[in-house]
């Protein structure tokens, strides 16, 4: 299972350096939105991150140049439950105060057999937990517009998230499912 919390996870992006061959895109965040999905006393429920602004450096003739920083504000999760969304920010989920943002950062995208399908190798920090991850992604770019858009599982439990009673799957499942959809503009 890949694990990323891909609060694509997880968003604001900001980039390392730029790299010689690649392009640099400004995400337009009106056109573009970063989810999870998870399960509370086996009910599905989905929620948004509302704050987050990226820049992607990429060039589908050099993926392995390409970087990648995204930076979520963690208190920006809504689902549209006033339970949860009072509940997300506190110290037993997210805990905004001791860790207001969690990082996305991509070091390389690997391009994969099929046509505009790719690997973002990167690492997730979130709750002070930094891990390893692999989110695999389409990217599609069409004169200075590129699209791109992933999905990826993960275990909150992995990084701390549901602390005290809600450590256990008993009443929130372990896994939460992240997805995101981008649309960018080539910085000229």
């Amino acid at each position: 299972m890949n694990r990323a919390f891909a609060f694509l996870l997880l968003f604001g992006i900001q980039l390392s350096p730029s790299s010689a061959h690649a392009a640099q895109w400004l995400v337009d965040p009106a056109k573009s939105w970063l989810g999870f999905t998870g399960t509370m006393a086996k009910a599905p429920f989905d929620g948004r991150f509302q704050r987050w602004r990226a820049i992607i450096d990429f060039d589908p003739a050099h993926p392995e140049q390409g970087r990648a920083r995204v930076t979520i504000d963690m208190a920006s999760a809504v689902t549209g439950d006033t339970q949860k969304d009072v509940a997300l920010p506190q110290g037993d989920w997210f805990d905004v105060k001791a860790f207001p943002e969690a990082v996305f950062e991509v070091q390389t995208f690997r391009a994969k057999a099929t046509p505009s399908s790719y690997d973002a190798i990167a690492t997730l920090t979130m709750r002070g937990v930094k891990m390893d991850l692999t989110t695999p992604l389409s990217i599609e770019v069409s004169g200075d517009t590129l699209r791109a858009k992933g999905y990826v599982s993960l275990l909150r439990s992995d990084f701390g998230v549901g602390q005290g009673q809600w450590t256990s799957a008993q009443w929130v499942a372990l896994e939460v499912a992240t997805a995101f959809e981008v649309t960018a503009t080539r910085i000229p």
